[in-house]
């Protein structure tokens, strides 16, 4: 219970409690320097409310400095400048603001752009120098005060401004990994719209052709292609609605199809004019096959089977299904002509390969030697524990 309170992002409220906590001891620090009684080193003897003023001046700004960080770096540097000048902290103890200076000018460099914290910094880093040299004694001190100005103020606002950086490219990588993922859901839903559409349409055009050359002729032929029409257009609007359904968060929708829905798949390309004969084996022991390898094996038969409708019907086609441990084997194969194609792989071949792909398993289709098209395909898996 303790380990998501301890890690937890603290909230702004949260923040701004750190923050006055923080200013309240840095202001209660700074007081004894204030109250230091060193006439013989320069400064001077202020009564003991001056000191914790100066003390709460110099720490108090630091409760608003996520607010407004540019005034509260001015307002400290300000207030440093004006007792390192008056005496109020001698110079030897000018090593006392330095908390409050850097811890400002981090807040700077790490909520503000860099040409404006780079501008306040500089500005700052002359406004304490010159106090520092004013109070200092020959050159070399005044030398040595300059470069102890600007290790006062250079390495907190370093620290900021590579904070910044960092948190800036941790957001574009976030970004970037969002856009990633949602142009590779947006080409899953269109694999998945593709073969719905085409394998629908193949089977539609199929039958659409029969009932118009059968229209005159045979009525009740047309009429039986007309309801095949129907029922696979009703399928296919299922299909569509589930595919699209996933998007949206809350809406119910039936499982994708998987190996179990492979007969129903045979039976539908036997509209199409092709004898499907399907055959699923499963090797003891085969685990349970996750739904996205399911998944991808059906689309990828259906595909497969698709294409003989369209470029080989009519034709014998075999689809072979073997489920191992470890991963899953598919095969289809068709005796039919096809029509020489010029322009390279299609749109479901590519499909097909960047489904298996995704697996991580091996994919090639071609003609056979003996006349036909195969399609094989392995898509390893690995069995839920």
């Amino acid at each position: 219970m303790t380990a998501p309170l301890l890690t937890r992002r603290l909230r702004p409220v949260d923040l701004y409690i750190v923050d006055a906590v923080l200013a309240v001891a840095v202001g209660g620090l700074l007081c004894p320097y204030a109250a230091l009684e060193s006439p013989l080193h320069g400064g001077v003897r202020e009564p003991l409310w001056v000191s914790v003023l100066v003390g709460m001046v110099l720490g108090l700004p630091l409760a608003v400095r996520r607010r407004w960080p540019i005034p509260v770096a001015v307002v400290i540097s300000g207030s440093t400048a004006a007792t390192l000048v008056t005496g109020v902290i001698p110079n030897f103890a000018a090593a006392a603001p330095a908390v409050a200076i850097g811890l400002s000018f981090y807040t700077v460099a790490v909520s503000t752009t860099t040409r404006r914290s780079l501008l306040s910094a500089a500005g700052c880093l002359a406004l304490v120098s010159v106090a520092l040299v004013l109070t200092a004694g020959d050159l070399w001190s005044r030398t040595g005060a300059v470069v102890y100005a600007t290790v006062m103020i250079a390495p907190a606002w370093v620290i900021g401004w590579l904070l910044r950086e960092r948190r800036a490219l941790a957001s574009r990588q976030s970004d970037q990994l969002v856009r990633q993922a949602a142009t590779e859901e947006r080409l899953r839903v269109a694999r998945e719209l593709h073969d719905v559409v085409a394998h629908t349409l193949s089977l539609i055009v199929v039958k659409a052709a029969v009932a118009n050359h059968v229209a005159e002729a045979d009525p009740r032929e047309a009429g039986a292609a007309l309801r095949v029409i129907e029922e696979t257009g009703r399928t296919a609007l299922t299909d569509v609605r589930r595919v699209l359904g996933v998007l949206r968060e809350g809406t119910p929708y039936a499982p994708m199809p998987g190996l179990d829905e492979l007969p129903v798949l045979a039976q539908q390309a036997a509209i199409g004019g092709v004898d499907v004969r399907l055959d699923v084996r499963r090797e003891e022991p085969a685990g349970t096959v996750p739904e996205s390898v399911g998944l991808a094996v059906y689309r990828i038969v259906q595909e497969a089977v698709t294409n003989v409708v369209k470029h080989a019907a009519p034709a014998a086609c075999r689809a072979t299904v073997t489920v191992t441990p470890d991963e899953v084997r598919v095969e289809v194969t068709d005796d039919g002509r096809r029509p020489v194609l010029i322009g390279g792989e299609g749109h479901g071949l590519i499909g097909m390969r960047e489904r298996v792909a995704l697996h991580g398993g091996e994919f090639r289709a071609g003609p056979r030697s003996d006349g036909g098209f195969a399609v094989t395909a392995s898509l390893p898996y690995r069995v839920a524990t």
